[in-house]
């Protein structure tokens, strides 16, 4: 079994409008200056981290942005600049949801399920519906269309529209996986805030438990595991449980405050998976503000091909001091985590997402992999050749004075072009 992240490429229309409610890092940022030229070159050196590291890379694309069609159910017409015209005259919180990013943080695309957990031998993805964001909630269409394109194979694969929007779910941000390793039988852990998100906090529980019990069912899983997210987390700005909590293989890397019962979800761990290691900060080391903060545990805990697992962090946890000496001293300490890579995401940071929200894992065996579309799976010329058309199209700066500038939707539009013609996707293909 190969293990794969599939992350998503930065989109030319990257900005800080401030979109996601109960994301700090968005929220405090709203209205910043983005630069997404810089944010996509990041992105793209992460990648290239992660092959030059032994470790398999795809990459899912940018969403055509601004969302024109979404735009046009909304009831704006004419071409694709008067409906962007308009909407921006009429509803710029619409023309602000048509021109998000967001789709970049592919660790909400969809829940994955790998062969050996599932009842028919094949690997599931669910489409996320991400209902509990107007500008997320247009993503499930377009994402759907990418995956059926790349994991079309029915023989490996079973790729399942989004679920109901009154089911919230969020995909695989809010689902953990841990087994004796990739390829052999494992428990699937789903963490969720409460039933259908009534929950009276500051922010909303985006995943609900009806939706982790849908996807288990759809998946033909028997060995799963249902996680209550604790309050605290939620309310600290932990919107997902990934800004929380991280898993691999036998080991989980936690805060100690990341769900609702601890000790159980512990206990239950230990049960499903022997040999499981349980690595928790206390909160009396590293607090939740600091976990959110630094995005400690947004991390992309990875084993090498040589056996050990490197966890990669971003940047932010090495400017935490209290976090970075902790961190320092699991390494120190001889456990499973061997070594740390710290990435730059500052970008991607700044709008509330880390190394691990900007990656979809995907297990699969070497015949699977062999019949993934190669168009979504990169080298490093690949990778270079990606990085020109950025370097070429991608908007340099956007401010929030320029989102309801036509020459700022033509630039989107025409880079996003470019890059599928480079990949050698057909017009209207995606």
């Amino acid at each position: 079994m190969r293990e794969i992240n599939f992350d998503g490429l930065i989109g030319p229309s990257h900005n800080y409008a401030g979109l996601s409610f109960g994301n700090l890092a968005s929220m405090g940022n709203a209205g910043s200056i983005a630069r997404p030229r810089a944010a996509a070159l990041q992105g793209l050196d992460k990648m290239g981290r992660m092959l030059a590291l032994g470790l398999d890379q795809g990459m899912l694309l940018p969403h055509p942005r601004p969302d024109v069609n979404w735009l046009r159910e909304l009831g704006f017409a004419g071409d694709d600049v008067a409906v962007c015209r308009a909407a921006f005259a009429q509803e710029p919180a619409m023309l602000g949801a048509a021109l998000s990013a967001s789709a970049m943080w592919t660790a909400n695309a969809a829940t994955v399920s790998p062969a050996s957990d599932t009842a028919d031998g094949r690997c599931h993805l669910s489409v996320a519906n991400l209902s509990s964001m107007l500008h997320r909630s247009i993503e499930p269409v377009q994402t759907l269309r990418q995956l059926q394109l790349a994991f079309a194979d029915p023989r490996h694969f079973a790729v399942h529209a989004a679920l109901p929007a009154a089911l919230g779910d969020e995909g695989a941000a809010n689902h953990m996986r841990m087994g004796a390793g990739h390829g052999a039988r494992g428990v699937e852990i789903f963490v969720h805030g409460d039933a259908l998100g009534l929950r009276g906090g500051a922010y909303p529980s985006r995943q609900h438990r009806a939706a982790s019990a849908a996807i288990v069912r759809r998946h033909g899983l028997t060995d799963a595991l249902l996680v209550q997210q604790s309050e605290a987390a939620i309310a600290a700005g932990a919107f997902h449980n990934d800004v929380v909590a991280v898993a691999n293989e036998h080991v989980l890397f936690t805060h100690q405050h990341a769900f609702a019962d601890p000790a159980q979800t512990y206990a239950a761990i230990r049960a499903a998976v022997p040999g499981a290691v349980i690595i928790e900060a206390p909160a009396d080391r590293i607090s939740l503000a600091e976990a959110v903060g630094s995005y400690l545990f947004n991390s992309q805990l990875v084993t090498m091909p040589d056996g050990h697992m490197t966890l990669v962090v971003p940047g932010e946890v090495r400017d935490t001091p209290t976090v970075w000496q902790w961190l320092g001293e699991q390494v120190a300490s001889n456990g499973p985590i061997a070594q740390v890579e710290v990435v730059d995401v500052r970008e991607s940071m700044r709008n509330g997402g880390g190394p691990a929200c900007l990656r979809l894992r995907v297990a699969v065996s070497e015949a699977a992999h062999a019949a993934i579309d190669p168009r979504f799976l990169l080298d490093p010329a690949k990778l270079d050749r990606v990085a020109t058309v950025v370097e070429a199209h991608w908007p340099e700066a956007i401010a929030p004075t320029d989102l309801g500038e036509a020459d700022l939707w033509r630039q989107c539009m025409t880079a996003r072009g470019a890059l599928l013609s480079a990949l050698g996707f057909a017009e209207g293909e995606l």
